[in-house]
């Protein structure tokens, strides 16, 4: 606590070997794919050659879906924190995200960058860790069930592969044993307890491998998250479910379009096939191998496309790299952006909850 400041910056920046090694296997993997992977599927002269047939009537349509997309997510968030309007949703999703997408560990990162600014703008810890549960588990939720409806869709429209058949099996599973600990976390207190603290002992043994200490209080704190759910769910489950949705289709169709202006057409790659690949390829994201995904989701997507269909090999590269620029690329200098704003707006800090949050009915909430 009263450490001096040099000392405490100096921790704060300490790199350690973990991240090391965990950076230069992140720059492997990209390197191996962008310069060995990807030209088996198109040699890059190609996929320009199809880049540049982009109009400006096609840039300037894909631009304004790429800002929908972004709205999309910023109403989603606000959805998931009573009292926080939707520009500073922007600046927290867009400055978190460009840290989630450029360092390893970024995720993890990324919920501390979340964490410093909504207590700066007089957020609770309890809120913050509320938010970042519940638009956890909504997002989490929509990853599992997009390749569910994605295969009912496969099979309505007969365009049924088997490897698709199997991975949605599995999706399936794990989605149905989601939804099982999810019903019993919420069952009751006592249910909750249990379960948090079993998952606290298989935790604490995976801490014991690495040498740290056991996962402490789990149980409690699953309860008490369970408590605080049930406060922000009740004012805001329907909200979150609409925006969470939106936010996939959206996604989904900055997609679509960026294959359309590549000259890919719906009968050579209907829409219903693009969406299975892309629900499938959502779910790589929850891996993570590099930051954003970068390489590993976008191989998943040229993958999964040109198997559909290998006569349009260079346009569909082109589109699912497009695509990529779009809602990822993108996200790194608006997230340098917004932080700037975040440090120069004096007007949001406060020191206590802002008019209309839930800070109060969470420290009522029984324990």
């Amino acid at each position: 606590m009263a450490a001096p400041a040099s000392e405490r910056i100096e921790r704060k920046h300490k790199v350690t070997t973990g991240q090391i090694v965990a950076l230069v296997f992140g720059i492997v993997v990209v390197v191996g794919i962008f310069v060995f992977a990807i030209p088996k599927f198109a040699d890059y002269g190609a996929i320009w050659d199809a880049m540049r047939t982009l109009t400006p009537l096609e840039l300037w349509s894909l631009i304004a879906v790429m800002v929908f997309n972004l709205w999309t997510y910023w109403i989603a968030n606000e959805a998931g924190l009573i009292g926080m309007d939707i520009w500073q949703s922007a600046v927290v999703t867009q400055t978190s995200t460009s840290v989630a997408n450029t360092l390893p560990a970024g995720g993890a990162l990324g919920i501390g960058v979340t964490a410093a600014m909504l207590n700066s703008w007089g957020f609770t810890a309890g809120e913050i860790t509320l938010f970042v549960g519940v638009t956890g588990i909504w997002n989490i939720f929509a990853k599992l069930g997009l390749p569910v409806v994605a295969l009912a869709l496969l099979v309505l429209s007969g365009h049924v592969d088997p490897k698709l058949v199997t991975a949605a099996v599995i999706g399936v599973i794990t989605l149905a044993i989601a939804v099982a600990i999810l019903v019993l976390v919420f069952r009751s207190e006592s249910m909750a307890r249990r379960i948090g603290d079993f998952f606290g002992r298989v935790l604490s043994w995976f801490r014991k491998l690495f040498r740290k200490g056991p996962a402490e209080r789990v149980g409690e704190k699953l309860v008490t998250f369970r408590r605080e759910t049930i406060i922000l769910a009740s004012r805001r489950w329907f909200m979150l479910t609409w925006t969470t949705l939106l936010s996939q289709v959206a996604l989904c169709f900055v997609l679509i379009l960026s294959l359309r202006h590549m000259g890919v057409s719906e009968a050579e790659l209907p829409a219903v096939e693009v969406f299975a690949v892309y629900a499938f390829s959502r779910l790589l994201s929850a891996v993570p191998i590099t930051p954003g995904g970068v390489g590993v989701i976008d191989l998943g997507y040229i993958a999964g496309l040109t198997a559909f269909d290998s006569a349009e090999k260079a346009q569909i590269v082109a589109a699912i790299l497009i695509f990529r620029l779009l809602t990822y690329g993108i996200q790194i200098p608006l997230g340098a952006f917004t932080y700037v704003i975040w440090r120069r707006k004096k007007s949001w800090m406060r020191d206590t909850p802002p008019p209309g949050s839930i800070a109060e009915e969470l420290e009522a909430a029984p324990a």
